[in-house]
């Protein structure tokens, strides 16, 4: 990873330090073009925080603007269902104190999650962490799947009329980017990622998740802060703990010959009903947990999101969008005797059915990453870290001024398209699944 770029337009001047590190394949021109001509174009390119600055021709991204913001949308920066927080006991006590007065399901799970603590380090090496910073590389592919099955199984890769291929770029495989992680607390955390010369930031300050993309406004998910999801994928033990504290055992499953015990959770509804709009329902938002029974770490991680979106104006039925990620962990490595995930992929399966004149759709996606850099307790990490955007914190100032002059005012409606537009799986600009009133389709 590199994190100095150096100057576009003077040889002789210092190098340019990058918010985000680069991966050294934009420093090698394996995208295309050869020679110094073609890693200057791919830093250029790179360096770009607004994908509107893109002129499409040359390019290194391969995808079209709108699947490349389709999978930064729902890869990018999702939250886990549920707010979390460290309780004031340690998880370890917590679990020892419940495990009695449990069913036998709950207790059950209460015992894996104690395992899970032990084999990450331990609860006094976990509690040693009040911070953490992580940097790594992502390689992001989509592979679309367009199918009008009548049956309304969403279009399996078997059935008729599907089309669709990966998307990414060649000879690489997908397109590549890297992202920087900075975390305090499960409700303090901010990351950037840049893929492709677009570039996404999120991050929390406990009191509003925030995300802000070259396409969209700086906007603030719904409902109470959440963590961020990436860092239930085998970067925050403690966090994963606290998650799966209040979780059931439903069973076992092997996982690439590893046996596992399966722990789920569920958003409870009062926690969907704040992430609720006029006309955006979240009927249930899962998460499932595999934990080896060998080793007592995190395997793999998967949760399911259905979305129900209800016409405007009452005319026609709803359309329904299921999110499915599955990511699995590995390369488990000690950081200050803290055990941590250094690769992993993750597979996103988006899926739309209902009342759709072009039937059933579904969207393939698949992220693979490596962590590069990894510590704990970073010194002079302040709030002024997780502050959220400018433009988000004057709209919020401006909104509170004109609720208190006007106790009528309302804020503008949200603009969501009507369920008998056409849209395909390439033409969605951005579902973000956290964030429900951004979803915008485009003809």
């Amino acid at each position: 990873m590199r994190k100095l770029c150096p100057n576009l337009e003077r040889d002789d001047a210092l190098d340019t330090v990058l918010e985000v590190p680069i991966p050294e394949e934009m420093f090698s021109g394996g995208g295309g073009g050869g020679g110094s001509r073609g890693s200057r174009f791919g830093c250029t390119a790179w360096m770009r925080s607004h994908a509107a600055e893109r002129s499409g021709a040359g390019e290194p991204c391969s995808m079209s603007r709108g699947e490349l913001q389709l999978m930064l949308g729902v890869i990018g920066a999702p939250l886990i269902p549920l707010p979390v927080y460290h309780a004031e006991q340690s998880p370890c006590s917590v679990l020892c104190e419940q495990l009695k007065a449990d069913p036998i399901e709950s207790s059950s799970a209460k015992y894996i999650v104690q395992q899970y603590i032990a084999a990450s380090g331990g609860e006094w090496a976990l509690n040693k962490v009040k911070s953490m910073y992580a940097m790594g590389k992502v390689r992001m592919t989509a592979a679309e799947l367009n199918s009008s099955d009548a049956d309304g199984h969403g279009g399996g890769i078997t059935g008729n009329g599907h089309r669709g291929g990966k998307k990414g770029s060649k000879g690489s495989g997908g397109e590549i980017g890297g992202f920087v992680l900075w975390q305090k607390k499960p409700e303090l955390w901010c990351l950037e990622l840049v893929v492709s010369g677009c570039k996404i930031s999120a991050g929390s300050d406990g009191k509003v998740a925030w995300r802000q993309t070259p396409w969209h406004q700086s906007h603030a998910s719904r409902g109470p802060p959440r963590p961020l999801r990436r860092s239930l994928q085998g970067l925050d033990p403690q966090l994963t703990a606290s998650l799966f504290a209040d979780s059931v055992c439903i069973g076992e499953r092997s996982i690439d010959g590893e046996d596992c015990f399966v722990l789920k959770v569920e958003a409870e509804a009062s926690s969907l009903r704040a992430r609720n709009s006029s006309s955006v329902e979240i009927i249930r938002h899962t998460v499932w947990g595999y934990f080896s029974q060998r080793t007592g770490l995190l395997v793999q991680l998967e949760d399911s999101h259905l979305l129900q979106i209800r016409s405007s104006g009452g005319v026609g039925g709803s359309v329904f969008w299921e999110t499915t990620m599955e990511s699995r962990l590995g390369d488990y490595r000690a950081v200050d005797g803290v055990n941590i995930a250094h690769a992993g992929r993750t597979a996103v399966s988006l899926v739309r059915f209902g009342d759709c004149q072009d039937g059933n759709t579904r969207t393939r996606m698949e992220e693979t990453w490596n962590i590069e850099e990894v510590d704990f307790n970073i010194w002079g990490l302040s709030m002024d870290c997780f502050l959220p955007p400018s433009d988000l914190r004057e709209g919020k100032e401006s909104q509170d001024v004109a609720i208190g002059v006007k106790a009528d005012a309302r804020p503008p409606p949200i603009r969501i398209p009507a369920v008998t537009v056409r849209v395909g799986p390439s033409q969605v600009a951005a579902v973000n699944m956290d964030d429900s009133d951004s979803l915008i389709a485009r003809s």
